[in-house]
């Protein structure tokens, strides 16, 4: 993080846990994040005292991870937030931890960390219950599924201020689209408080929550992945009302995104919050203030998401722009960021204007120089980014998604369900994770990559990969939303539209613009040219050739 801290971090890796092994020292891992204030405040506040980085450094082998470049590491170590403070034996067993330290909380926690080390020694490590390796509860994929999600959301919505929970307010993009399809009012009235709260409206792109029911107390940073998923659920919302309301909040997202956080050739990983008083401060104030700092690293995952919510933006907006951006991020990614199948995680940060300003020297807090590769959620995210192209520009990239899911599935799937990275590495990497969502993504990518491919091996994955989770779904909150619409995509009729032009024909245009935002348009498909086939499950319309024509066809499916 910052250069104040006085400790002398190590990088996470073989090196740090070789050396506390031979020195029989505990670690002290410090999870911290670019855009978070309290990790700034703590190397400020508590790293920056002499006596407690002097301590740290004599009894423990401290070490710094940046989590949006290690991932694996956040969701084994995270204590609930970041910073993270964890203590950890030699073997990455858990010993314990907290969030932020003041100086005070820090010295007691050192001391007391230290007599357990000096009295139990590495007996007193525990392995996280995630990390046990029981497989998750498996169960038949039925309509309850989907059935049960909306009755969870709709317990958990708020009627008075919208969105869902009675704690801190996030938006969850993915409850925001589940409910689009299934209760609009809901979906709209949540929408609403999103926009509302959330949105900047002076320098656009969203806030990553709210700390307070009421959606106060806002948390002013601004990752790209939360921005990415949001201009995606606006722009489905703009599809199934037609209302501007719900455009222009993602066409306002997509300017921050394509200005604020371009690097020339793909997207930023975040921006940091700045001063809170200037989110209050006149418009004129506000633009005398001094811009909050850019992490410039590009990470896989996000901008492949990023590349998914500007083309489907596009796809109901005929904005060029959206589609021009999602399509250079896309190169990027694949020329820089995939391998043979496999995704890299991230690349360093290049000064601003991109790879012509030629690459920047590492930030000083930077300790973490080497980029792990084949992650799930990042593997599931580039293949579905790469089938979006297929859908909406008509571009050959069906076999590269083809070789990144067959990569997932040779290297992650263990059993009926994923690991979400390979089993190896320092600490408990090696332990396996199975995470619900990067399972939901990748599941999702081989639906429509069944359908693109013309195999239905893909599909069998999903379902089992789906499956493996159905036994905990009457325990899933409306975070889960996205494994509900997934089932539901799986076991349902779902809308799927052949069309026997090339991507941008008026048929190509219109099928899109069909208010069903779970659909699959596949354009240049094996129908006859210049004719749209509509697919509802077993059912089957007559060929479309206008667009007047292919509406009457869905309509006539849904009577």
């Amino acid at each position: 993080m910052d250069d104040q801290s006085r400790v002398d971090w190590r990088p996470w890796g073989e090196a740090a846990f070789v050396e506390a092994e031979r020195s029989d020292r505990p670690l002290l891992l410090s999870l911290t994040a670019t855009w978070c204030d309290h990790c700034h405040e703590m190397d400020r506040e508590t790293y920056a005292v002499e006596s407690i980085a002097r301590t740290i450094d004599e009894r423990f082998v401290p070490v710094r991870v940046d989590v949006d470049r290690r991932p694996r590491v956040r969701d084994r170590y995270n204590m609930g937030g970041f910073p993270s403070t964890v203590f950890l034996s030699p073997d990455g067993s858990l010993l314990t931890g907290a969030g932020y330290l003041g100086p005070d909380g820090m010295e007691q926690v050192v001391e007391r960390v230290g007599t357990m080390w000096d009295e139990e020694g590495r007996e007193a490590g525990r392995i996280p219950r995630a990390l046990a390796g029981e497989e998750p509860p498996s169960g038949e994929l039925s309509e309850a599924i989907e059935t049960g999600m909306l009755v969870a959301l709709t317990d958990a919505y708020d009627e008075v201020v919208g969105g869902w929970g009675d704690g801190p307010k996030f938006p969850l993009p993915e409850a925001l689209e589940f409910a689009l399809a299934r209760d609009r009012s809901m979906a709209t009235r949540s929408l609403d408080a999103v926009s509302a709260n959330l949105l900047d409206d002076h320098e656009g792109g969203f806030h990553r929550f709210a700390g307070e029911p009421d959606w106060s107390g806002l948390r002013h940073e601004k990752l790209l992945d939360t921005n990415a998923a949001l201009v995606r659920a606006f722009s489905n919302a703009y599809l199934a009302t037609g209302r501007e309301e719900y455009r222009l909040p993602a066409e306002r997202t997509i300017e921050y995104l394509t200005t604020t956080l371009w690097t020339g050739d793909a997207f930023a990983a975040s921006q940091a919050p700045g001063d809170p008083e200037a989110y209050t401060a006149a418009a004129t104030d506000r633009e005398a203030a001094t811009e909050p700092p850019v992490d410039r690293t590009v990470l896989a995952g996000p901008n492949a998401l990023a590349v998914e919510a500007l083309l489907t933006y596009g796809a109901y907006t005929d904005d060029e722009r959206a589609r021009q951006y999602a399509e250079r991020a896309l190169d990027t990614i694949r020329e820089s960021l995939l391998d043979g199948g496999e995704v890299v995680r991230y690349r360093e940060p290049t000064r601003k204007g991109g790879h012509d300003g030629g690459e920047a020297d590492p930030p000083p807090w930077r300790t973490d120089t080497e980029s792990p590769r084949l992650l799930l959620a990042d593997q599931a995210r580039v293949c579905r980014a790469l089938l979006a192209a297929r859908s909406v520009l008509g571009s050959d990239t069906v076999a590269p998604a083809r070789e990144v899911a067959d990569r997932t599935i040779e290297a992650l799937r263990e059993g009926e369900s994923f690991l979400d990275g390979p089993r190896e590495g320092e600490g408990l990497l090696d332990r396996p994770l199975r995470p619900l969502e990067g399972n939901v993504w990748m599941a999702d990518a081989c639906l429509d990559l069944a359908t693109l491919a013309g195999d239905d091996r893909y599909r069998e994955v999903a379902r089992e990969t789906l499956s493996a989770f159905a036994g905990a779904s009457d325990r899933l909150g409306p975070e889960a939303a996205g494994y509900a619409a997934a089932v539901a995509r799986l076991t349902g009729d779902r809308l799927v539209i052949r069309v026997g032009t090339d991507a941008g024909s008026d048929l190509h245009r219109a099928a899109f613009r069909l208010a069903d935002h779970e659909k699959l348009v596949v354009p240049r498909a094996d129908v006859e040219s210049d004719t749209a086939v509509v697919e509802y499950g077993d059912r089957v319309a007559e060929p479309a050739t206008t667009p007047a024509e292919l509406e009457s066809r869905v309509s006539a499916l849904f009577e």
